[in-house]
């Protein structure tokens, strides 16, 4: 029937439809629920349900709305329910303050969570981390030390957490000396044992800065068993700095771990691509067709007008489906003119090199931009939730539609955000 969490959940919500009285508990209790698994549509439905109902919501319900909202990157949903706190004088305490800084800074507008952050009076260490780490996710990696450092020097101790934050911070911008002496500090100064999250930050700054060895190393000396994330992090260095060997045993690793799932045979089989390495792509492709290989479809979604838009590649479910593609065809004529030429050695399908561009110009994103371009006014800034790393095709392509377009284009990727404007990104090529 499904996980113990969604058997679980199942039944909270057979009580809860059948229940004849529903107060503020029980919309708040089922909400949560949903929140906490990233049913986060489910949980703004949910939410709106309890509004027709006239049940006049509370600080809890309040926390997880806004959660549901930072998870898929709802904007404008989460500005009307702050709207909402400010009208109907809910009183925001240390908790849904904190839920506020971290719903702005996940729906990538780091300048309102800072506002609230900044409107504060009380903050706690939960605080404190959701600015510093909304701050190093959106490359604002040394405004995410100052923070840290105001932090301790207002007394609050700091928590595993918030070294997430810190060393993010440092491995986005390549300082990976200061990141380790953040990380020996942890225990050193302030008695915080690290755990895989914090070694897998320090796995990712070495590989990232090019310090394979030292990422190899330092997994061999882990307290503890490797887990995907951190295999997947030396992987992502293999690809950047061309070091198929290492990559291979990193492949081997993850693949124990997580047999099924196809991105860490796309990641491997790309390197082989761009080497020309034929024979190699071949072999994977043959491991990916004798498992059972779960597809994890690239999809990206673009909020307007208070409705979100979900975009896979090659999509053509919208209603604006012809529009979009006429629009796409423009960019690229534009982006063409500018001297722009697809990176064709990213697509690992036998295909020949017109559907190889083909292919590319059909990616999630950039649908997903074409739409947003269509449906806003002129200068309005878009913002693009990915689910997956962004390639980098569709990095060149955006860096170019934002100076091209004059917009400002902010993507939220499984790693970082990328913060576009006037053909330059906040990442600096390093994602």
């Amino acid at each position: 029937m499904g996980t113990p969490r969604s058997v679980m959940l199942w039944r909270q919500k057979k009580l809860f439809d059948n229940a004849r009285q529903r107060d503020v508990v029980s919309w708040s209790s089922v909400i949560g629920a949903y929140a906490r698994t990233r049913q986060s549509n489910e949980a703004l439905k949910l939410f709106h349900e309890m509004q027709l109902a006239n049940v006049v919501p509370d600080n809890v319900t309040m926390v997880s709305v806004l959660a549901a909202c930072g998870d898929i990157g709802a904007l404008g949903m989460g500005k009307m329910i702050h709207e909402y706190i400010q009208r109907t004088r809910i009183e925001v305490d240390m908790k849904l303050g904190t839920s506020l800084v971290d719903m702005y800074a996940k729906c990538g507008d780091i300048d309102s969570s800072l506002c609230v952050f900044n409107r504060m009076d009380r903050r706690d260490v939960l605080t404190w981390s959701s600015a510093i780490l909304g701050l190093a996710n959106h490359g604002s990696g040394q405004a995410a030390l100052e923070f840290f450092s105001k932090m301790i020097a207002e007394g609050i101790k700091p928590n595993d957490i918030t070294f997430v934050g810190v060393l993010s911070a440092c491995s986005h911008m390549g300082l990976v000396d200061e990141g380790w002496t953040y990380f020996t500090c942890m225990s050193d100064v302030y008695g915080i044992t690290p755990k895989i999250e914090q070694y897998g930050c320090m796995v990712d700054m070495f590989a990232r800065a090019g310090r394979l060895q030292e990422a190899r190393e330092l997994i061999r000396r882990m307290p503890f068993a490797p887990d995907a994330a951190v295999w997947r992090a030396l992987l992502g260095g293999c690809r950047v700095h061309k070091d198929t060997d290492l990559a291979e045993e990193a492949t081997v690793n993850l693949l124990e771990l997580e047999p099924h799932a196809d991105g860490n045979y796309v990641l491997l089989s790309n390197m082989y691509t761009q080497e020309k390495k034929w024979d190699k792509v071949i072999h994977v492709r043959k491991m990916m067709r004798n498992v059972n290989i779960e597809k994890v479809p690239g999809s990206s979604s673009i909020e307007v007008d208070n409705a979100v838009y979900e975009f896979v590649a090659g999509d053509k479910s919208h209603p604006w489906t012809e529009k979009i593609y006429q629009m796409l065809s423009e960019i690229f004529k534009k982006l063409k003119l500018a001297g722009y030429k697809p990176l064709t050695s990213l697509v690992s399908q036998d295909l020949d090199e017109r559907q190889k561009e083909i292919a590319l110009a059909h990616h999630s994103e950039k649908l997903a931009i074409a739409f947003g371009l269509l449906s806003t006014t002129p200068r309005t800034p878009l913002r693009i939730v990915k689910n997956l790393r962004i390639c980098d095709d569709c990095h060149l392509v955006i860096k170019l539609i934002s100076k091209i377009y004059n917009r400002e284009i902010i993507v939220r990727d499984r790693n970082r955000f990328h913060h576009f404007l006037e053909g330059s990104c906040t990442c600096r090529e390093y994602w």
